[in-house]
């Protein structure tokens, strides 16, 4: 027959987080959905500091999450919630690294310009990521690209 102190201690430890979930329940406390890319970890007792908001704020004007952007920046995207979240006094080399990433200018996500706002609000369309896309491929590739744009665009207007 197997020890019952574990299984013991197993029910303790559940119904002390059964009777803490109740209680956070009956007091009012609401439950938030976890999405991995947007937050990391518990969400956050005290307030981010001024440049973690800032590039929170440009980041999800953009439409990215927390992992595309680091994608872009080639960094892991622990380090984005880092900066995000906690560092009060972020190295120069990732503040230029992210606002080329974010493609705003470096004053823009220090916030000392006046945030321009994109026509219509909510994350990039698929035709807009896709743009993004093609930004990054080699030059000859990007023309090829061009042409084709031109010619289906020339063809539309013949149509109308």
């Amino acid at each position: 027959m197997s020890d019952p102190i574990p299984y013991r201690r197993i029910m303790i430890a559940y119904t002390i987080i059964m009777e803490r979930s109740m209680q956070a329940e009956n007091s009012g406390m609401k439950s938030r959905i976890y999405n991995r890319d947007e937050m990391a970890g518990r969400p956050a007792e005290k307030e981010a500091p001024f440049f973690g908001q800032r590039l929170s704020a440009v980041r999800r004007n953009k439409g990215l999450t927390q992992r595309e952007l680091a994608e872009r920046m080639q960094v892991k995207r622990e380090l984005i919630d880092y900066y995000e979240r906690r560092s009060p006094n972020p190295a120069l080399d990732f503040i230029e690294r992210a606002a080329a990433a974010l493609e705003v200018s470096v004053a823009e996500l220090l916030g000392s310009e006046p945030n321009t706002p994109r026509s219509k609000p909510g994350p990039q369309s698929q035709l807009q990521r896709k743009f993004e896309q093609v930004k990054l491929l080699p030059r000859e590739k990007q023309k090829f690209i061009l042409q084709f744009l031109d010619t289906v665009l020339e063809s539309n207007q013949q149509k109308a």
